[in-house]
């Protein structure tokens, strides 16, 4: 059986979440200017609605699939590990970020929301939360993110950012200066990896708003 989907409309002959696609139907076939999009859950769709469209709409692009061969090169992700992830709504800068386990997708740590932010600090902010999460509880696990430059940062212990600490998001930086403190004066075992996103599919810890 195919998974239930849930459907917004911005802009139809009414607007809100229908949870058919017959429903959907009735309010844009033939309307002109119609907008919507499909939601894997009730939860993410009410979220949409309650926000432009433009934060879904025309977005996307379609990424090239890999051949089998290519596939094969990237290999499989280490299921034993922790996959971290951050976003950002562009239009308004709340921004967050969580991590959990590869396996199961169970959430195990989650900071958010703050103003003002970027989704480059929130994946540096997540792996480094990631990081000290493990050395403190003793775990060896690997940790994934999908980010290059969250992981340049991180190794090279040092954040390269245009934004600008404002009253805003002071909140947001105190973080950012604890982590940069805290991974200048600690060593960590765990490996850090990227998330080869054209292989695998979107990281565990994705917050699905694509």
């Amino acid at each position: 059986m195919s998974k239930q989907k849930y459907y917004v409309v911005w802009h139809g002959r009414q607007t809100g979440v229908f949870d058919s696609w017959e429903l959907c139907r009735k309010q844009v076939a033939g309307f002109q200017g119609a907008i919507y999009k499909s939601f894997p859950s009730k939860e993410l769709a009410q979220q949409a609605y309650a926000q432009p469209s433009g934060d879904f709409i025309g977005k996307e692009k379609k990424k090239p699939e890999l051949t089998l061969e290519q596939k094969k090169l990237y290999g499989s992700p280490i299921l034993e590990s922790i996959s971290v992830d951050g976003a950002c709504n562009s239009r308004t800068g709340v921004a967050e970020y969580r991590g959990v386990y590869t396996h199961n997708a169970e959430e195990i740590f989650r900071m958010g929301p703050f103003d003002d932010g970027t989704n480059n600090l929130m994946e540096f902010l997540a792996i480094a939360h990631a990081l000290a999460y493990c050395k403190k509880r003793n775990i060896l696990l690997p940790i994934y993110s999908d980010s290059r430059n969250a992981i340049l940062w991180i190794n090279n212990k040092k954040v390269k950012t245009k934004q600008e600490r404002t009253s805003k998001n002071q909140q947001l930086f105190d973080l950012l200066d604890k982590a940069l403190k805290w991974i200048n004066e600690n060593d960590w075992p765990n490996s850090i990896l990227k998330w080869e996103t054209k292989a695998w599919g979107e990281i565990p810890a994705d917050f699905n708003r694509k």
